[in-house]
């Protein structure tokens, strides 16, 4: 049986409708046409569900702490209640036994048939110490390539992403990781601006955080960020909190990169114990008096960026959405509104807040 979605304005991810009805069946898109149209029963936006690349966990459960699929299931929610139904729950530098433990953990909820979930996000510890942010220096170092090898053995199909500073990592070992289709992501990185652009010329697609606990903009040594901006190709996440990066920065960037930027929420939980110990402090969340990560949901990252960057809600969508699934280049993940494509939709008031959220 068919259930009707109409939208007074559709966004399919690429361009605007007014006036249709959305006819989803089994999970799949059916039909989209005026015919039928109520503007009774009318949700005044609908847009594609959102992606979450990097969140490490909700409801005071971080994953690195609770690694078990019942801290997935919390993260999925808070997703869900802002507007992401795809996420990558994620871990910062751990020890080989926590991150072996949040594998099985996304083993475990993806199996049982956990909503959402696109593989785990382990960020670091394969970091460059001098950019470490607020990561724990204690398990941060450069891996050897027995350790890699196992650590891929064990978590393959299971592990999706992986950010690590490519100066602390042979070319080998990267190479290694991409060939198991896991996504290398650049992060935590003190590179030149000469090495960095060396990274994304041969195979490194991504980076991670923009602006954050990377080499920074300097007029005589642009370092990783001035590679980002200059590079045709790399695309790179940006937390659209405010305070991870001035809304003025964002704007630069953004006219810089295009469509290679896209949002993250890097967001947090309140946790007492453990490596990763966050405070919500206002609207953020610092560990020892260091930023760690934000309160951010995406649908609050669309309407910063729209309210406080000036950046138009079609390309918001598309920067918390189509660019997180170019990144990850899943099929059942387009992030576009069609026919035959999963019915993920976001419904939306005239002022952007979340109404209702539609899954396949």
């Amino acid at each position: 049986m068919s259930n009707f979605y109409a939208a007074q304005e559709l966004f399919t991810g690429e361009h605007w409708v007014s006036e249709v009805n959305i006819e989803v069946n089994n999970g799949k898109i059916i039909s989209i046409s005026k015919q039928g149209y109520d503007p009774k029963n009318a949700y005044p936006l609908i847009v594609p569900a959102l992606i979450d690349l990097q969140i490490y966990g909700a409801e005071e459960k971080l994953l690195s702490e609770f690694p078990e699929a019942d801290c997935i299931e919390k993260i999925y929610q808070y997703c869900l209640k802002g507007g992401a139904a795809h996420f990558q729950p994620t871990i910062a530098s751990q020890s080989n036994e926590v991150i072996y433990k949040a594998i099985d953990a996304v083993k475990v909820y993806k199996t049982s048939g956990g909503k959402g979930c696109i593989g785990l996000h382990i960020e670091g510890p394969w970091i460059n110490i001098a950019k470490k942010g607020a990561h724990q220096e204690l398990v941060i170092h450069s891996p050897n390539l027995q350790e890699v090898k196992e650590l891929l053995a064990y978590g393959k199909e299971w592990i999706s992403m992986i950010t690590l500073a490519p100066e602390v990592c042979s070319n080998e070992i990267i190479d290694l990781i991409q060939s198991y289709g896991i996504v290398v992501s650049a992060g935590h990185s003190n590179s030149s601006y000469e090495t960095a652009t060396q990274f994304f010329n041969n195979n490194i697609k991504v980076a991670t955080h923009l602006y954050n606990a990377m080499s920074a903009f300097q007029h005589r040594a642009p370092g990783m960020v001035g590679a980002i901006f200059n590079h045709k190709r790399a695309m790179c996440s940006l937390v659209a909190d405010g305070y991870h990066v001035n809304f003025n920065a964002i704007k630069v960037a953004k006219q810089l990169m295009g469509d290679r930027l896209f949002c993250i929420t890097d967001a947090v939980t309140t946790t007492h114990s453990g490596f990763y110990q966050h405070k919500l402090v206002g609207d953020k969340y610092e560990s020892a008096g260091t930023l760690s990560g934000s309160a951010l949901t995406q649908i609050k990252s669309i309407n910063n960026l729209v309210n406080e960057v000036g950046i138009d809600l079609g390309e918001a969508v598309r920067m918390c959405s189509l660019y997180p699934a170019r990144v990850m280049q899943k099929l059942n993940m387009t992030a576009t509104i069609d026919i035959n494509e999963n019915a993920d939709l976001l419904c939306l008031s005239a002022d952007r807040h979340l109404l209702k959220m539609i899954v396949s």
